[in-house]
This record gives C-alpha cells, sequence and structure tokens, in this order.
C-alpha cells in the first residue's frame, strides 16, 4: 500500500527554524519528482517546493526562495523540507506529494506547522 507520512511540524516562533520528513513507501520513490504543499487556512493549496527524482533539480515558490531548503535521500526513500527563518505566513497543514508521468499522484497526511510568537 501507497503511504507518506509526514513528521517534524510543530509550534515555532518566528525566525525560527524546523526540518519537515517524508517517507515514502509501496511506490518506487526514486522515480517519483516529490515536492511540499501547503494549505493555510482561507487560501488553497499552494506549491512551496520541488524536486526532481534523482535530486539534480529544484524549484521554489517566490515566498520559501531563499529560506527552504528541498532535499531527498532515494535510499531511504524519504524528502526534507529544511525550513528557515520562518515567518508566520508559513503557518499551514504541509503536504509531501509523489508525482510521475501516467500515474496517480500520491499525497501525504499533512504535518502542521505554526509559526507565532
Amino acid at each position: 500500500q501507497v503511504q507518506l507520512v509526514e513528521s517534524g511540524g510543530g509550534l515555532v516562533q518566528p525566525g525560527g527554524s524546523l526540518r519537515l520528513s517524508c517517507v515514502a513507501s509501496g511506490f518506487t520513490f526514486s522515480n517519483y519528482v516529490m515536492g511540499w504543499y501547503r494549505l493555510a487556512p482561507g487560501k488553497k493549496r499552494d506549491m512551496v517546493a520541488l524536486i526532481g527524482s534523482n535530486g539534480l533539480i529544484t524549484n521554489y515558490a517566490d515566498s520559501a526562495k531563499g529560506r527552504f531548503t528541498i532535499s531527498r535521500d532515494n535510499a531511504k526513500n524519504t524528502v526534507f523540507l529544511q525550513m528557515n527563518t520562518l515567518k508566520p505566513e508559513d503557518t499551514a497543514v504541509y503536504y509531501c506529494k509523489g508525482s510521475r508521468w501516467g500515474s496517480n499522484d500520491y499525497w501525504g497526511q499533512g504535518t502542521q506547522v505554526t509559526v507565532s510568537s
């Protein structure tokens, strides 16, 4: 069975850092583009960062660029999102997604990130 399990969310103060992890199983992880998306209250789900199947290509939302870093470890079927200099507007549920042409997208259950004083 396909599973994507996020972890690492929590409550942090503005300027703080968090490292999110997403462990995948049930599909060939190394063949999938992985991404992090977030859903904030009252807003649509937005892409935060993407990483190619071999980790060579990344893409970031403007709001994340320079502060967030996406990475993956294909040997461990895991994708990470290092989030630094967090802002209140980063508060959201963060989801990881696996995508491959010709296949269904896979989504995790999400992990809550709250940035507040």
